[in-house]
């Protein structure tokens, strides 16, 4: 779950509901920003399905006691956090086992920056998986998958930019992660640029450079959770009965 905390509410974004957007922007990424066509199907899978294993997890959120607040994604057990990121990698390596070694990839480097016998444990069982798809393909090509990691990265990374900030956020108060800009990569033949979104009133995002082929709307299903219900109700109840809010959001190049 995605929690960002307001006066009297929270807003909540479901993970799998973050990723699908992510699926969003790489179909529209410019293709001559692309090393090749090769696997990009697989790509797409990989990104759109990369937080699949909250998708049922994230429909019944967890009170954290000490914060007084949802858990969210950063502050969730460990423990359960990796049966998440198991269940999720093996749900993708069932439609497609490319877009399995991406997401696999993804939360072990997540993984290795925990010290954690439950971290060590799955990074462990993730490198067996990495090294059994990698030996199963013909003519693997480390470099261009690399790159795909890489729009991953980006593309996830965008999309939780929406999510995790106040609409209309001003580049100073940007959420810590982003204290450095967004890396976009390969965007000018092999050099990474930095992209700091611009977030208008109106919803309307600039960005510069711009990696996609046109300007485009996403939308960002949230809900926004009362405090005085979760009170009275108790998390579960509170936001199983809060109905889903849709921001649009359109995104433009800033040139």
């Amino acid at each position: 779950m995605i929690v960002r905390e307001e006066t009297d509410h929270f807003i909540m974004i479901e993970q799998d509901n973050h990723a699908i957007v992510s699926g969003e922007l790489i179909k529209y990424w410019k293709k001559e920003l692309l090393l090749s066509n090769t696997l990009m199907d697989s790509v797409v899978t990989a990104i759109t399905l990369h937080d699949y294993g909250w998708k049922y997890f994230d429909k019944q959120p967890v009170w954290n006691d000490q914060l007084k607040a949802p858990y969210d994604f950063t502050s969730y057990p460990l423990a359960p956090k990796t049966i998440i990121y198991t269940h999720g990698i093996n749900e993708v390596e069932k439609i497609d086992t490319y877009a399995a070694l991406l997401c696999s990839m993804h939360y072990t480097n997540f993984m290795t920056q925990e010290s954690s016998p439950y971290a060590d444990s799955f990074v462990a069982q993730e490198r067996k998986r990495q090294q059994e798809i990698i030996h199963s393909m013909k003519d693997f090509d480390v470099n261009l998958f690399d790159f795909h990691y890489e729009l991953l990265k980006f593309t996830d990374s965008l999309s939780l930019f929406f999510c995790i900030n106040k609409p209309g956020v001003k580049k100073e108060e940007f959420h810590f992660f982003y204290k450095n800009g967004i890396p976009v990569p390969f965007i000018d033949k092999g050099n990474s640029q930095i992209i700091w979104p611009e977030w208008k009133a109106d919803n309307t995002i600039y960005m510069d450079p711009f990696p996609f082929e046109t300007e485009l709307t996403i939308k960002i299903m949230q809900k926004k959770v009362a405090k005085d219900l979760i009170t009275k109700h108790g998390i579960v109840k509170s936001y199983e009965n809060t109905p889903c809010e849709i921001l649009d959001l359109k995104l433009l190049s800033k040139e």
